[in-house]
């Protein structure tokens, strides 16, 4: 019997592209009931709000999945704002759970925290081993100190908080603006645009040898949940689909699932990003039971079939 079963979970970050699929899945575990607090409703990085929050739900189980997020360009030009709303809303968010005595807390980390020139594939351990990637170490920190409070709060409080490192998540549903995607939905949207087009070549940030692991969006949520529904000690946990590729090649199989034969362009002006990234997710299947099931080209081609309606 899950762990779940008859829990009101509060799920922040509930609408967006990992929250949805993790309220899927919630379904699945006879919930009492899944409450999505919405950011018009409700301003996360307000202390006092997110109190309020918490007053009124009364959550037995928080998944803390809400983030300001998106690619290398959104974060080069908001690094401040990003630091800032991560580190607030997550800081609020557990220490509300705190007050609440909330049974369990799962908070999802981020990929970007691992040092730049982390040895992949990354294990948990080597998350203190050097900075983060500059254009990505903002939000990479800010996401880190919440795996300090976590282990704080499980040290003095007792808090039940398990902390999850999803590798870069992708697949229906992600964020198609071009100012703001990540690199699968950014080069796909490119291929079709430049396929509808008649254009013979797509001009693509980096050099494209810069390296990263991609895990289904779906797959993720599984993981996360299950995080939730166990009893699992606060250490970082990593979420990855244990296969690493370079951005060049990405975009070869991404051109070959959407039908684009045109060439590509490499403007080695812009930042490649972390020079290599793919991790080790073996404490995620000794701990959850976990492992990823969907490979990088059936999720390419669930995504284009999704996307090529959206553009």
């Amino acid at each position: 019997m899950s762990k779940l079963r008859g829990k009101v979970v509060l799920v922040t970050g509930g609408g967006g592209f990992l929250g949805e699929r993790i309220v899927e899945r919630l379904d699945l575990h006879s919930t009492a009931d899944v409450l999505i607090p919405r950011s018009w409703d409700w301003d996360l990085t307000s202390q006092t709000q997110t109190a309020q929050l918490f007053k009124e739900a009364k959550p037995d189980v928080v998944i803390h999945a809400a983030a300001e997020v998106g690619g290398i360009g959104a974060n080069m030009k908001s690094p401040g704002r990003f630091l800032y709303a991560n580190a607030m809303m997550g800081l609020n968010v557990i220490e509300q759970a705190r007050i609440a005595e909330t049974s369990k807390v799962v908070v999802v980390g981020t990929v970007c925290s691992y040092p730049k020139y982390a040895k992949p594939p990354f294990v948990e351990e080597g998350l203190w081993a050097g900075y983060p990637e500059e254009t990505n170490a903002p939000y990479g920190v800010a996401k880190k100190m919440l795996l300090v409070q976590a282990e704080a709060y499980a040290q003095q409080y007792g808090m039940n908080i398990a902390y999850v490192i999803p590798t870069n998540l992708y697949g229906p549903g992600d964020n198609i603006n071009p100012e703001t995607s990540h690199v699968i939905p950014a080069i796909m949207r490119k291929c079709i645009e430049a396929k509808r087009s008649g254009a013979d070549s797509i001009s693509l940030w980096g050099t494209g040898e810069a390296s990263r692991e991609f895990l289904y969006v779906d797959d993720a949520a599984e993981g996360i949940v299950r995080a939730a529904a166990k009893n699992v000690p606060t250490l970082p946990i990593n979420l990855g689909a244990g296969a690493e590729i370079t951005i060049k090649t990405l975009a070869t199989m991404i051109a070959r699932v959407v039908g684009y034969e045109g060439k590509f362009s490499w403007d080695d002006s812009k930042p490649d990003g972390q020079p290599r990234r793919s991790v080790n997710a073996q404490r995620a299947f000794d701990l959850l039971g976990w492992e990823s099931k969907i490979s990088l080209a059936e999720g390419l081609d669930r995504t284009y079939r999704w996307m090529a309606s959206e553009v």
